[in-house]
């Protein structure tokens, strides 16, 4: 990968003949190097590539969130040229309060307006714009597409993460969709992996299904859900495409490759120059639909013509 070589060599030595970007993550290289290859595309569309004309100085949370503060304050003391917080809310909220100097571009999934992080999207204000998808706004159709996979079932499970920004707004929204759908919502909280397995259990005891809000956390552990989800034989969407591609039956949301490229874009033109109150914030309209044909035959459920008609990518 592009930026292996820089998690290893001394900035010290790089900042005396490149800028440097901050890269604050919070979670591993391993489980965001999807994301890193899309920021790196970005980069060098906008004319840098690491090692050659920018450094990059990477802090990893390694799924600890509550390390963002600090690990924040820590880059913003070693005197990046720009702070680039990818991957939700909790990122950009967290940069925000540490650089008050800094150039800031977040890449998140909720609305930045209403979390606070920008002024307004035409005029971001401040020294911070960035790229917002509608992985949150769509959490409701989630819900609905649930519902078509288990039309009899008067009960859906959600799961949300309680410590989300968003998390709240979701749910809000989550509740009105299923009072229009006619169905009962049992919403669940989970934060932590330990939390994940008695939920599964949970739902495979009810025959139900289990729709996951818009989260990072849950996104970046699609692999040990999908695994659940077919250990116990329970039908599940979550907002990443890594959940049906890991062996989940479907996912709904924002297009993470084309919100992390347009990151590196808006990097890259921030280091020639540009400044980020000058930059409305990028929005990401388009949504990917992914379902997993053996998932739904493994759970003995079986995607209507239209169903299957209607996702962007099947896993077959």
């Amino acid at each position: 990968m592009a930026g292996a070589a820089a998690w290893t060599t001394p900035l010290h030595a790089q900042k005396a003949t490149m800028p440097v970007i901050g890269y604050l993550c919070a979670e591993s290289p391993e489980l965001f190097a999807s994301r890193l290859k899309a920021f790196h595309e970005g980069l060098r569309e906008a004319g840098f590539v690491e090692g050659r004309n920018v450094a990059i100085d990477y802090q990893w949370a390694q799924g600890q969130y509550t390390r963002l503060p600090a690990l924040a304050a820590n880059l913003v003391a070693r005197n990046v040229d720009i702070v680039v917080a990818p991957g939700g809310a909790q990122l950009a909220l967290a940069v925000k309060a540490a650089a008050y100097n800094n150039a800031i571009v977040f890449e998140m999934g909720g609305d930045p307006v209403q979390l606070g992080v920008v002024d307004s999207l035409s005029r971001p204000g401040g020294n911070i714009t960035g790229v917002s998808s509608l992985s949150v706004d769509v959490s409701p159709k989630r819900l609905e597409l649930m519902h078509e996979v288990l039309p009899v079932a008067a009960k859906l499970t959600v799961v949300a993460n309680p410590t989300s920004p968003t998390a709240n707004s979701q749910l809000q929204k989550l509740r009105s969709a299923a009072e229009t759908l006619g169905i009962l919502l049992q919403v669940v909280n989970a934060s932590t992996e330990k939390e994940f397995e008695p939920i599964f259990s949970g739902a495979a005891e009810e025959a139900g299904g289990l729709v996951f809000t818009s989260d990072p956390y849950f996104a970046f552990r699609s692999r040990r859900l999908a695994e659940l989800a077919m250990e116990y034989r329970v039908p599940a969407i979550t907002q990443s495409r890594d959940f049906p591609m890991a062996g989940g039956l479907m996912s709904y949301g924002g297009d993470f490759a084309q919100s992390h490229r347009r990151a590196g874009m808006y990097a890259g033109r921030i280091l020639k120059g540009e400044k980020p109150s000058d930059l409305p914030v990028q929005l990401v309209t388009k949504v990917e639909f992914v379902i997993n044909m053996k998932a739904a035959k493994l759970l003995g459920r079986e995607f209507s013509p239209s169903f299957v008609s209607g996702a962007d990518e099947v896993i077959e």
